[in-house]
């Protein structure tokens, strides 16, 4: 079945908007999955003398043929990207990709490309916001399931039709009840309502607010990550390199692991990226929530800092654009010539 497939994810950001470092972070993201690949255009990417992506682009294709096994490259929060260079550098690809890999646009609106022309030729495959949402039946096991909690036709009804089925609004909601009694369900459910986003920092404030202290800031701050492992939370929250002195009074090296663990048996927010459990992510709508409480309460001098220890610990695994990534986020001019 589908367990052979590789999966390579790109989260992208407002910085992506530049055709090169698109292609490097792309080529990182799929070198996750196959660590040779890309290689030749990867080497050419670093040079001094920048090439041009349309130069890069065929090179890249060429690279691409090798992958061996069926891989799927997921291109995450798409609709933040806005440069024609890079909108044009996915339909090149898009046009010309080998058959075992298979790309995965998510994006809240419809990327400006000539969809029709894949929906002609019959390859490609739209999954819209109503295909996602769950049917009030998948509501009442979802609830079920997250919260232990035996909740009435008319509450699952209720909460299904004040969340349009919106997975991320139901799980918030669901862990928002897991504290409250009966009559006091009923009465949550009938003010929950209003828009997504006013949902979204209302109930991740109650979710935030149940979470033992540590815990809150352990959230807080490895916001600043795209993705998660134990060793780079650890370099991260407490500022070291490859463990060391402070962890080792935390219970070892294993401190961020034990957490991330945690949270994802509580169902806070948090996706395993590999079958391994060693990389994770937060959902999109809960990191961007937990990096605007992590700006507006902590000062920036610390959030460079953990900016700055994320580099760190990217540099020390080679993974350089991602390091370069954290240098620039904490504005370390120095650390970002020094990298690339």
């Amino acid at each position: 079945g589908n367990h052979h497939r590789k999966v390579a994810w790109l989260s992208l950001d407002a910085g992506d908007s530049n055709p090169i470092m698109f292609l490097r972070y792309l080529i990182a993201a799929l070198q996750t999955t196959a660590p040779d690949v890309g290689a030749t255009t990867a080497q050419l990417l670093q040079s001094p003398q920048a090439l041009p992506a349309e130069t890069l682009l065929p090179l890249l294709i060429n690279d691409l043929v090798g992958l061996v096994e069926p891989t799927i490259l997921v291109l995450d929060d798409y609709h933040i990207i806005d440069s024609p260079a890079v909108h044009q550098a996915v339909m090149f690809l898009l046009d010309h990709v080998p058959p075992q890999l298979h790309v995965v646009l998510a994006s809240r609106a419809d990327p400006p490309m000539a969809l029709s022309r894949f929906r002609a030729r019959g390859i490609l495959n739209e999954l819209r916001a109503n295909d996602l949402r769950f049917t009030p039946d998948e509501a009442a096991s979802f609830l079920q399931d997250v919260t232990g909690l035996n909740l009435s036709a008319d509450e699952v009804t209720a909460l299904e039709a004040r969340t349009e089925g919106w997975i991320a609004g139901l799980q918030l909601a669901a862990l928002s009840l897991r504290d409250r009694t009966g009559t006091e369900r009923m009465e949550f459910i009938e003010n929950f309502a209003g828009s997504h986003r006013f949902i979204v920092d209302y109930l991740i404030d109650e979710v935030l607010a149940h979470q033992p202290a540590h815990l809150q800031t352990f959230l807080l701050r490895t916001s600043i990550l795209e993705r998660l492992s134990g060793p780079l939370c650890d370099a991260v929250v407490l500022g070291e390199q490859g463990g060391g002195g402070q962890s080792a009074e935390k219970g070892g090296a294993a401190f961020s692991q034990i957490l991330l663990q945690e949270l994802e048996r509580a169902n806070l927010f948090i996706i395993p990226l590999d079958d391994a459990r060693r990389w994770y992510r937060y959902h999109h709508l809960f990191a961007q929530v937990l990096r605007e409480r992590l700006i507006t309460g902590t000062s920036a001098e610390t959030v460079a800092t953990l900016h700055r220890n994320a580099s760190g610990w990217f540099e020390e695994q080679g993974l350089i654009a991602e390091a370069v990534h954290h240098a620039l986020a904490a504005q370390d001019w120095e650390r970002v010539v020094r990298l690339i």
